[in-house]
């Protein structure tokens, strides 16, 4: 029978031979890895410089044509030449009448018919029968309380075609201005017949008890 398996190791030699191996392997590597190729530097100062000119050229406008030569109008033809337009219809205008010779007579005016009425003052008397409106005059109050009294005469101009009075005026003073101007404001608001009168004389006397005319 065969004996029992040993295990015999290797020899010395072969693992020193390995190891020294591998770490030759491993110091290779970092050499190379430590290796970088240097850069070329390039000299730049032996390249010739260039210049490089751009020009822009201008887009010229085409030239415009010439407008041709204005053309002269032609002279107008002689009035000779123009026929002359007769109308078609030529209205007849009535023949005027006959001028009358001027007359060295000057025309008078045709005046207004005035309304006829009586020359001169009319009566008191007279000129009551024909009063539209104669208010009386007042006894004014400032002349009772002084007693102030007077007669005088009031003249009335009359507007023959209305009958009214246009104005009144104090032909006789009473002496007091104050018994004229209540005898002229009453006399002023009378009223006539149209045609009957022109101008009424009136007299008039204040006293204490009134006006009387």
């Amino acid at each position: 029978m065969p004996g029992p398996l040993l295990y015999r190791p290797p020899p010395k030699w072969q693992v020193w031979t390995a190891i020294g191996g591998a770490v030759a392997i491993h110091f290779a590597a970092v050499a190379i890895a430590a290796i970088r190729p240097k850069e070329k530097i390039v000299d730049l100062s032996d390249i010739p410089e260039a210049t490089v000119e751009i020009s822009i050229e201008q887009q010229q406008e085409p030239p415009q044509p010439t407008p041709p030569p204005e053309e002269e109008p032609p002279p107008p033809p002689p009035p000779e030449a123009i026929p002359e337009e007769k109308p078609e219809f030529v209205e007849e205008k009535p023949t005027p009448p006959p001028k009358r010779p001027p007359s060295d007579k000057p025309v008078a005016p045709i005046a207004k018919p005035k309304p006829q009425g009586p020359v001169g003052p009319m009566s008191m008397s007279s000129a009551k029968a024909v009063a539209v409106s104669a208010p009386r005059p007042e006894y004014p109050y400032e002349a009772r309380r002084s007693k102030i009294t007077g007669s005088g005469v009031c003249v009335m101009s009359v507007d023959p075609s209305s009958g009214a009075v246009t104005s009144a005026e104090m032909a006789q003073s009473t002496g007091s201005p104050i018994l004229d101007n209540a005898a002229t404001s009453a006399f002023r608001r009378w009223r006539f017949k149209p045609g009957t009168v022109s101008k009424v004389r009136t007299p008039i006397t204040f006293t204490m008890s009134g006006a009387q005319y």
